[in-house]
């Protein structure tokens, strides 16, 4: 790598040659402010926020695709006439934006606010004819904002770009450009796969999650319901930035606590189900393998990749393992097996999952989700809703005491836990489909192959007489790559597990917002999901198979795995959707 000397700010510093003003920058620690750079993924110099002065360039130049591959490059990242020139552009995306900053979703974690904040901008300077929004509530997971589009296009960027979907873009032009669906179609009439991850991109709040929180707090003040709640893996590693924490910090006891203080009848661990979805899953897998099923299998606990599957691969849905999520087994299981126990009648139970997934919010409304004759889960919050909720009850998330999930839910393996993180189905399948094809305790039940963030993960192992390959993929449009080569005979592997969002669920369309600068310089995935490898760990319980709440549910309702009773009450059937 050829390195060259610059001056940034009068300072010198030795750069790799050809990265960009930013990145140089960066290398500095000196943030230069962005609002439509994304690093890989939008990099087009829109908002002019970046601007910065280099000597010899005529005018002001765009820090996110200026290269720097002169040795002796002299920049100037701040300055009287860069601070100006920010301001007014500042100014003039406000001159045609909806200022009802108070009532925002994203009020505090906007990017536009804090940098408005930071150049003391008059929001009043340019007032005039503004662009006609188009406001979008059609679908059940995502509300489409136009008067709080600046057009910095991260959202379609990552649309097309990161999930290969692109169902939002650019309309019209000069003045009058939107972003929107193509022939102007609600994101309901497209095939929006309800991932969310154009909201974690949007630095405003032109796209938000559908708020479910006015739901819960009737339910809870309901005295008529049964009101319980389930977190799921990941959740505990996320909740914590709501209030301060640094990504990477483990709040589970706190979460608990909070949970319980909010009024809810039992506070659950989705570990629980996620070890039984294991079970299930595992059995379907090894009875594919032995009777001549459809292989590869599927994973099928993201719903945005099951919907992904269904508009862009139907043919492919008989691949899918016929499991239901383990949000959706936790609420199966809820309004049946404990319901009779309890002696609770399934209509007045509302069951809440808090999830960090936007598509979530669909699932809950798929047909074929209702063993007890009423949908297996009522309400999905995202952790982002959740930290709301605990906010607007006044409690004071830093200050609680750890507390624990609720009997008899309250029992999850180290194989649960990891489900948040790509690769930890695969491994947590792995733990107990190896034990059961060889008959032994394994030694080792670290699958090391197909951890880490890469979009694509390959691995063969050696499992008795079986040799087993197996891909695990995160991102639909890494997805879409594996698939095609699958399908082309290019690639063979037995089984497969698919995340929707890339990283898996630690960087789930619902978790807390992180600004572009943390996004761009962070690895949110890593960090995240270190949480829950860590708690996997340190966990004496790491095998699905091993847990004895699991094993409780078989003994005393489900007889074994895969029975009758159990494929009634916790598998589902798919949509050949097309496009």
């Amino acid at each position: 790598m050829e390195m060259i000397n610059i001056k940034i700010n009068g300072r010198d510093y030795s750069v790799p040659k050809g990265v960009t003003v930013l990145e140089a920058a960066r290398m500095a620690n000196i943030d230069i402010p962005t609002l439509c750079y994304l690093k890989d993924i939008n990099e087009i110099g829109a908002c002019r926020l970046c601007l910065v002065e280099v000597k010899g360039a005529r005018g002001l130049v765009t820090a996110c695709v200026y290269p720097i591959d002169k040795e002796g490059t002299e920049i100037i990242t701040n300055s009287p006439a860069i601070e100006k020139a920010r301001k007014m552009n500042l100014e003039l995306l406000l001159s045609n934006h909806n200022r009802e900053c108070l009532s925002c979703p994203r009020s505090t974690t906007c990017e536009l606010q804090k940098l408005c904040n930071d150049y003391g901008v008059d929001e009043n300077k340019f007032s005039g004819v503004k662009t006609e929004p188009v406001i979008d509530e059609t679908s059940p997971s995502i509300i489409r904002d136009g008067s709080k589009c600046i057009l910095c296009r991260r959202c379609s960027a990552t649309c097309q770009k990161v999930q290969g979907v692109g169902v939002i873009g650019a309309n019209d032009r000069g003045f009058d450009t939107t972003i929107g669906c193509a022939f102007g179609l609600n994101l309901a009439d497209t095939s929006c796969i309800n991932c969310g991850q154009c909201v974690v991109a949007c630095p405003t709040g032109a796209l938000t999650e559908r708020d479910d929180t006015a739901k819960v707090f009737a339910a809870l003040a309901d005295p008529t319901k049964h009101v319980a709640i389930c977190a799921a893996p990941s959740v505990r590693a996320q909740i914590g930035e709501c209030f301060g924490y640094e990504p990477g910090t483990d709040c589970e006891g706190k979460m608990v606590a909070a949970m319980k203080a909010l009024g809810f009848d039992g506070v659950y661990d989705m570990n629980l189900t996620a070890d039984l979805t294991i079970m299930e899953e595992a059995t379907e897998f090894l009875g594919r393998v032995k009777n001549g099923g459809t292989l590869p299998m599927i994973t099928s606990c993201s719903p945005g990749w099951i919907k992904f599957c269904e508009h862009y691969f139907p043919e492919m849905t008989e691949n899918l393992s016929t499991c239901k999520s383990p949000q959706q087994m936790f609420g199966a299981v809820y309004k049946t097996y404990y319901a009779q126990k309890m002696g609770l009648d399934p209509k007045d139970i509302v069951f809440v999952s808090a999830i960090p997934c936007t598509a979530k919010k669909f699932e809950v409304g798929r047909p074929d989700q209702s063993a007890a004759g009423v949908p297996d889960v009522d309400i999905a919050i995202t952790t982002r809703e959740l930290g709301r909720m605990i906010q607007k009850a006044g409690l004071n998330f830093r200050a609680m005491a750890d507390e624990k999930f609720d009997n008899p839910f309250d029992i999850g393996s180290g194989a649960g836990v990891i489900f948040g993180a790509t690769g930890g189905v695969m491994e947590a399948a792995l733990r107990t489909a190896a034990e059961v094809i060889e008959g032994k305790a394994l030694e080792c039940v670290d699958f090391n192959e197909v951890r880490g963030t890469d979009g694509i993960k390959y691995a063969t192992y050696k499992l008795g007489d079986i040799e087993l390959k197996v891909a695990v993929v995160s991102g639909t449009a890494n997805a879409k790559k594996l698939l095609r080569a699958v399908q082309s005979g290019e690639t063979k592997v037995d089984f497969i597990e698919v995340m929707a969002c890339p990283g898996g669920c630690v960087n789930g369309g619902g978790q807390p917002f992180q600004p572009a600068v943390v996004r761009n310089n962070v690895d949110l995935r890593a960090l995240r999901a270190s949480v829950l490898y860590t708690a996997d760990k340190n966990m004496d319980l790491r095998k699905s198979h091993e847990n004895s709440a699991v094993k409780r549910l078989y003994e005393e309702y489900f007889e074994e795995p895969g029975s009758h009773k159990a494929h009634e009450i916790l598998h589902t059937s798919y949509i050949k959707r097309g496009l």
